[in-house]
């Protein structure tokens, strides 16, 4: 019984397993940047718009970035159960060890969060992006040293490039600070953006390696579920203690500019897009690597940016000119050695499926 058991786990992890070659494969990748590119930007705007219009709770804010976890009970469980599109039920092979470093890392994400939240009240959306870079440098290391991922060419260049784009703001910011914010916050939303940077440069390469005993992408979703459950749990317990909940009908009705409606629409918006970016995020991952992840995240830097400057008349100095075009001169590099070693690998394939087949001739 328990070999049968086992030799069906064996085919399903067989059957979800995937090329990276395969156009599955690429649909799936070219979802998941989406769901990044969308989910990044727009919750970057909405958490400013927030603060920008008198809300004022760093708790609410660090709240909804994972309150929306409900929404992932819908690719869940509606794949197995209504689409019949998967004979894999929902959780299976979700082990106690799995869950406990769910909830653990659930934890640092609630605390990542609370960091970019309290960056993000203080700071302008192009200089609280901009300052996200710093992760890379960080990212890199970490990633050598807990997945031993390999340093080429590419992914050099592409980390010193950003990090030189995050050095070239952080000297030429001080200018793009709002009148009304002291040296004291200013300093406090530009170290707790570097320190949310450098948390997330942590849990990238962590899920990594987590990542490597998880065979499927629903499990990728599992995972997410529970942390984001943990992160919610923590900010929930954040809330109550700074009476978080008996406030926020308050802002919404008596601080919040725009009035009731459109402070509950703007945090309904924002969990939505949360999900869309950590979906994005922990789907990246799992699909190539955490550098390439962390790359990709801080690449959006360019269109946070331009989104920025577009929508609330954030500066857009001399500085971050530079500084985005040299973001955009080195994603575009490591674009490129990611193209040149996928050719490589597909060449090495074809050329390993040709060799049987010629000594059979």
């Amino acid at each position: 019984m328990m070999n049968h058991s086992s030799s069906q786990s064996q085919l399903q992890q067989q059957e979800h397993k995937m090329s990276p070659t395969s156009k599955h494969y690429m649909v799936l990748l070219l979802i998941t940047y989406f769901s990044l590119f969308v989910g990044s930007v727009s919750s970057t705007l909405l958490s400013k718009f927030y603060f920008i219009h008198k809300g004022s709770s760093i708790w609410v804010s660090t709240w909804v970035q994972s309150v929306g976890f409900p929404l992932l009970l819908l690719l869940i469980y509606l794949p197995h159960h209504l689409f019949k599109c998967t004979r894999r039920r929902p959780f299976t092979s979700f082990t106690p060890k799995l869950l406990l470093l769910s909830v653990f890392i659930g934890l640092m994400l609630g605390l990542n969060n609370f960091l970019f939240s309290w960056g993000t009240s203080y700071l302008p959306v192009s200089t609280a992006s901009l300052l996200l870079s710093s992760q890379l440098a960080f990212n890199l290391i970490l990633s050598i040293i807990i997945v031993k991922q390999k340093i080429t060419f590419s992914n050099f260049n592409c980390v010193i490039l950003l990090t030189l784009s995050s050095i070239l703001l952080a000297l030429s910011s001080n200018h793009d600070r709002p009148k009304d914010l002291t040296h004291a916050k200013y300093f406090i939303g530009f170290f707790s953006t570097i320190g949310a940077g450098l948390l997330f440069a942590l849990y990238l390469p962590v899920m990594e390696m987590i990542y490597k005993k998880v065979y499927c992408y629903e499990m990728v979703i599992e995972m997410q579920l529970v942390m984001e459950m943990a992160a919610t749990a923590l900010a929930t317990i954040g809330m109550a203690a700074g009476h978080g909940f008996s406030e926020m009908k308050k802002e919404s009705e008596m601080v919040f500019d725009l009035g009731p409606k459109a402070y509950w629409l703007t945090l309904v918006f924002n969990m939505v897009t949360w999900q869309f970016a950590f979906m994005g995020t922990a789907g990246l991952v799992f699909l190539t690597t955490s550098l390439t992840g962390g790359i990709c995240m801080t690449a959006l830097m360019a269109a946070n940016v331009l989104g920025g400057v577009l929508a609330y008349g954030d500066k857009l100095g001399g500085g971050k000119v530079v500084s985005t075009l040299l973001c955009v001169w080195g994603f575009c590099s490591y674009v490129y050695g990611m193209y040149v070693k996928m050719k490589e690998e597909e060449k090495n394939n074809n050329q390993s499926i040709q060799l049987p087949e010629q000594q059979m001739v």
